[in-house]
């Protein structure tokens, strides 16, 4: 139950070409507790509970539960979620032996693309495709339980 991810900022959209899935997500946080967050997502028809827990010095590992739930389920607990919701598309882009998970945010954080891969240990070599640029794996304001409280589009600087 320990989820390995890196996380980087997106160059340009060439990843929607390679794409073999593009799926919309809409989330919330019943707790967004850097110790420990909750998230209700609804995940194209399926609707999901997950607990995370407080990345590691690196803020690559961390402890990762998932529950798949019913939808009708999920919408209810998004009604009584903290202010602030999450939109945004995933694309599934492979490269090499891994996926990278590529997600479009919209609303208030319009302009911000991420690309996650998860590895089977911390130090994994994963094949870098063209359009991945910076990495900002542990970097809290790009978690999305940070993104629902502090939207991308009320940074200062980017």
């Amino acid at each position: 139950m320990v989820e390995i991810e890196r996380k980087f900022l997106v160059l340009s959209d060439a990843y929607k070409q390679e794409a073999s899935a593009k799926i919309r997500i809409v989330q919330g946080f019943l707790n967004t507790d850097p110790e420990r967050t909750v998230r209700v997502r609804i995940k194209g028809e399926q609707g999901f509970l997950t607990i995370k827990g407080k990345g590691n010095d690196t803020g690559v590992s961390r402890f990762e539960w998932e529950k798949e739930i019913a939808v009708s389920e999920a919408e209810a607990l998004l009604k009584i979620a903290e202010p602030g919701s999450i939109d945004k598309f995933r694309y599934e882009v492979q490269v090499g032996n891994h996926t990278f998970e590529v997600d479009e945010f919209f609303g208030e954080n319009e302009g911000l693309t991420v690309a996650e891969v998860e590895l089977n240990s911390e130090n994994e070599a994963f094949k870098k495709p063209v359009w991945l640029g910076e990495e900002v794996s542990g970097i809290t304001k790009y978690y999305n339980s940070q993104l629902s409280k502090h939207p991308y589009k009320s940074w200062e600087t980017r």
